[in-house]
């Protein structure tokens, strides 16, 4: 009703949280004087008729409010009394005590099962050991410059050779370099279409976000690499991602074409102006 003073419902699971942040709460016990005595919450006050006026006028009106009853029922009419009263935190237990005695003899959940152990490692070819070497990693997860991984180092230059034999041997798929930029990233500078999709299929994650927010499909839109635009959106990269300035790949397409691809097809794309 429009005007009327609400409170909160709370749930079994939001009591102890609540609790804790409102340690000098008033709890109110809304059910019978036997139950109160039986298995009344610890500071808990009976509340009934017959000190209603008491605590409502007696009571400061900033001093927070929690009222139970037996099944949640007769505490949403006692709570919002408190709140029409002018009670500024007033709160009741959603099912009442028997929702919270029997969350607490719920039995506890199982713990999940440990993960399968990671399969063992193929060892790496001999031309494999030879780049690795030539290139001074000593390990095919190793890191060189810049943090770069063998494979992003293979998939900037667009070696798919080397690529394929990284990722047969099992190479760490989402590893990022100082940028934060992963491998398929560096595939898109090179621009091999088909190494960017064995990097996707493999599992390189398509929509790794870089220290600034960015992400491959914001790259290659910026550098204007429609093709490489494309193939990434035929992979089912995310255009609506946004970069931590609040940029998207729209937002940062370099060409006409690039606008094409990015933007939706009922919405017209300007003609390019004459120099």
């Amino acid at each position: 009703m429009k005007g009327q003073r609400v409170f909160r419902r709370l749930t079994v699971a939001e009591l102890g949280p609540w609790c804790a942040a409102h340690p000098n709460a008033l709890l109110l016990d809304a059910r019978d004087a036997a139950s109160h005595a039986r298995d009344g919450w610890p500071g808990a006050v009976r509340l009934c008729s017959d000190n209603q006026d008491t605590l409502l006028l007696r009571t400061a009106r900033t001093r927070p409010v929690l009222i139970y009853c037996y099944h949640g029922n007769a505490s949403q009419t006692w709570a919002q009394m408190f709140a029409d009263f002018g009670f500024t935190e007033v709160s009741d237990l959603i099912g009442g005590q028997a929702a919270w005695v029997a969350a607490q003899n719920a039995p506890a959940p199982a713990a999940p099962p440990p993960p399968p152990p990671a399969p063992p490692r193929k060892p790496p070819t001999q031309a494999l050991s030879d780049w690795l070497r030539a290139e001074g990693f000593d390990d095919p997860d190793a890191r060189g410059a810049h943090g770069n991984t063998p494979l992003m180092l293979a998939a900037w230059r667009g070696d798919a050779a080397i690529v394929s034999a990284l990722i047969h041997h099992g190479v760490t798929l989402d590893a990022v370099n100082r940028d934060g930029n992963n491998a398929l990233w560096l595939a898109c500078v090179h621009g091999d279409l088909s190494g960017i999709e064995r990097l996707v299929r493999a599992g390189v994650p398509i929509d790794q976000t870089n220290t600034t927010g960015a992400t491959a499909l914001m790259y290659a839109a910026s550098s204007g690499k429609a093709a490489v635009l494309r193939q990434l959106l035929a992979l089912g990269a995310d255009a609506s991602l946004r970069t931590q300035d609040d940029f998207s790949a729209l937002d940062m397409a370099a060409s006409v074409e690039c606008l094409r691809l990015l933007r939706p097809a009922r919405q017209p794309i300007p003609s390019e102006s004459p120099p």
